[in-house]
């Protein structure tokens, strides 16, 4: 099994974490998305993904890409511990906190539409960092707000054991901190991510302990 990863990736860094809770051992193979242009627009991994983005997982001769189907699969083949409730209603609300992550929050901040902003664009370092900001805020109050009210939130995301959901939460906080974003009125999903960064899956899951770190 190999993963295709960038140590600030936050979509590899939700692959690395689930990897690490069910214990599997995949090579790494850094694809470093700034130097020299951005090495997933060479020509080797063109060929491997065309839609130049990680992570991109090869096992046993299958290539899979998009981070959250990378992770079911893995719950799939691997299913111990599991990363889904066993109930549909439960599964059905893990999916959509990890996709309001994955999908709402996360896709209007990544590289290349930060990257398109200020060359593209034009706009400054600081208009960069208040759209960063913006859409984080506005996706992590919904998060909170439904996190805080639900029953069904425990110490983690869903109930008291790691979900696809924390998968996604914790890159999510940490890139938001790199940003500088005040996480100040999130006081659950504070609590949540700090929970889940005492388990050793996600605190080995860091990128600052990867080895393409830089």
């Amino acid at each position: 099994m190999k993963l295709h990863t960038y140590f600030r990736s936050s979509a590899a860094y939700r692959v690395r974490i689930a990897l690490n809770l069910k214990g599997l051992q995949a090579e790494m193979a850094p694809v470093h998305l700034v130097k020299d242009g951005g090495e997933q627009f060479s020509a080797a991994y063109d060929a491997l993904n065309p839609s130049h983005l990680v992570p991109l997982l090869e096992d046993g001769g299958m290539r899979l890409t998009q981070s959250l189907a990378i992770i079911e699969y893995l719950d799939e083949t691997h299913p111990e511990p599991p990363l889904l409730p066993p109930d549909a209603r439960g599964r059905a609300r893990v999916r959509a906190l990890a996709q309001a992550i994955a999908c709402d929050i996360h896709p209007i901040n990544n590289l290349r539409v930060l990257k398109y902003l200020s060359g593209e664009l034009g706009i400054s370092a600081e208009q960069k960092g208040a759209w960063y900001r913006h859409w984080v805020a506005l996706g992590l109050q919904a998060l909170e707000t439904q996190l805080a009210r639900d029953p069904e939130t425990g110490r983690f995301c869903h109930g008291d054991t790691p979900t696809i959901a924390d998968c996604c939460l914790v890159p999510q906080l940490y890139n938001a901190r790199r940003f500088e974003c005040d996480l100040t009125p999130y006081p659950t999903l504070v609590a949540i991510a700090e929970r889940c960064e005492a388990l050793a899956a996600f605190a080995e899951a860091r990128p600052e302990r990867q080895a393409d770190a830089q």
